[in-house]
């Protein structure tokens, strides 16, 4: 079993990160093209809106209320009984979304103010956000169905579809930024174009994957199938603990909206940064245990539980510290090397960098959480990391109104990354005191390998890196070979002393001993 869940996270990991590739591509497409202005900051809350809802809705309370529920429905119902659930449960979030899409593209105007409530005393930045939120809306509609999906494939294993399909969103949008967006009088709005159209794509790239399953839904609208109903009542507690991290987002748009033109900008590149380990590793482990989970839990194997959670936490923490470790270190020339180019200019990644070295503070706290929140999801208890969510909500608003006068933009990012560090210690504490997660020996010498490793790795970066200037002056092919050399040294580095510690490949794999406090 532990072998088939290191290689389903292989495969997860390994798609994901083609479409981070693609996401780079992108990000490097638009940042040349529209630079850190006023429109890409209008652009940046406009696919950010959507984005917020489909975290709340389809990829946050919906999938971790459904695939317990479905987990268990292919574990113990027939394939007639699984194919019921899925049409009813389809039909049912359709409409829903429907509904939502529709007043969402009606209440663009409101729903503008209430994100970036700064933009308004700008007419052009509001004005524009206005008229893509109205585009891009929809996709909240077509990414939650996508979502859905997903959902159900990778309850089956097919865990590379859902991980590929963002591809298709890179893909479009570099193709509607390079020649839909031309054909505007103002481009950016060809941009928001290419996400309504990536939508459409994404969905209709799984179909044929769910109807080789023999699952590909036929819509049924039921609030009365007791499938359903059990997936509604999870997602009330499940829909209070995603919008916690989301209000934080919220929160962090709405400050970041006041604060000078670019500032949104320059937080979105540096998000874009630090969602590549978190989207790469982060998601992609935690996509694959919850199913694991949610099937332990219903076969009541406490102890595969704990292992499972076990060997999740420690993956995490052998990618997700190094990575922390080379965003700080290395932020000025990642920034400069991917995004320097056109209407990015050496500015842009000065103020980029303040906030992409913040967030880095964050990056293993990030990963952490989504894997300690699916401890309790798979359990189907939703109502823990409600209450946990609550505490990072206010410490992250707190934070935002203390750190965002000394230090701007950067003061969000670390209000972020701070709130994540809280959520993490108390989802923590509540899974060892309830007994739902107890940890293998060996973690001391586990810890110690990977800090010594760590700090090796961050030492060497830095020495490396020089002066942040030099970046910025040289040419993207000086930039660029310098950047892979160190990273690719630096990854050597890594694992050579990973290997000189004693650290092995089945150090990862979970055998059947005693499980130690």
């Amino acid at each position: 079993m532990s072998k088939a869940l290191v290689k389903s996270t292989s495969v997860v990991i390994s798609m994901t990160m083609i479409s981070r590739v693609f996401g780079f591509l992108r990000d490097m497409v638009t940042a040349t093209i529209f630079g850190a202005g006023a429109q890409f900051d209008a652009f940046s809350v406009a696919f950010r809106i959507p984005n917020f809802m489909r975290r709340l809705f389809a990829e946050g309370s919906f999938s971790q209320a459904f695939v317990p529920i479905l987990s268990e429905y292919q574990k113990k119902k027939s394939q007639e009984e699984v194919k019921r659930f899925i049409d009813a449960m389809f039909g049912t979030l359709s409409i829903s979304l429907f509904i939502v899409t529709v007043l969402g593209v009606l209440a663009a105007p409101w729903i503008v103010r209430i994100f970036a409530p700064g933009f308004e005393t700008q007419g052009q930045r509001f004005d524009l956000a206005v008229t893509m939120l109205r585009i891009t809306f929809p996709y909240l509609f077509l990414i939650s169905l996508t979502a859905f999906s997903g959902a159900i494939l990778n309850t089956y294993s097919r865990y590379w579809v859902a991980a590929f399909t963002p591809v298709f969103l890179n893909i479009v949008m570099i193709s509607a930024a390079c020649w839909l967006s031309p054909r505007f009088a103002q481009p950016i709005i060809g941009l928001a174009w290419g996400v309504f159209i990536a939508g459409v794509v994404q969905l209709i790239f799984q179909w044929p994957f769910l109807k080789h399953l023999h699952l590909l839904p036929r819509p049924r609208i039921s609030f009365r199938d007791p499938g359903v109903q059990r997936v509604l009542k999870l997602m009330v507690p499940a829909l209070f603990g995603v919008s916690v991290g989301q209000i934080n987002l919220l929160v962090d748009s709405v400050f970041a909206s006041l604060l000078v033109v670019g500032s949104v900008s320059w937080l979105y590149y540096s998000d874009r940064l630090m969602e590549f380990p978190l989207g790469v590793f982060g998601v992609a482990i935690s996509t694959v245990i919850l199913p694991h989970l949610s099937r332990h839990h219903a076969s009541q194997s406490a102890t595969s539980y704990s292992m499972t959670l076990d060997w999740a936490l420690r993956a995490v923490l052998l990618v997700g510290l190094p990575a922390g470790v080379t965003l700080a270190v290395m932020s000025g020339p990642l920034l400069s090397s991917l995004f320097q180019y056109g209407r990015f200019d050496g500015h842009a990644v000065l103020m980029a960098r303040q906030s992409l070295t913040a967030f880095a503070i964050g990056i293993a706290p990030f990963m952490l959480v989504k894997i300690l929140a699916a401890g309790f999801y798979a359990k189907q208890d939703m109502r823990t990391p409600v209450r946990i969510g609550v505490i990072a909500m206010i410490a992250n608003t707190a934070l935002n109104a203390m750190l965002i006068y000394p230090l701007a933009h950067a003061g969000i990012a670390l209000a972020t990354s701070l709130a994540a560090i809280i959520n993490t210690s108390c989802l923590y504490y509540y899974l060892r005191l309830r007994g739902f997660y107890l940890p293998r020996a060996g973690w001391k010498l586990f810890a110690t390998r990977i800090f010594i490793s760590n700090i090796l790795l961050g030492l060497w970066l830095w020495f490396g890196s020089g002066d942040i200037q030099t970046w910025i002056e040289h040419g993207a092919v000086w930039r660029l070979s310098h950047l892979a050399f160190l990273l690719i040294s630096a990854a050597a580095i890594y694992l050579l002393m990973l290997w000189l510690s004693g650290v092995r490949l089945h150090h990862l794999l979970m055998r059947e001993e005693a499980v130690n406090v």
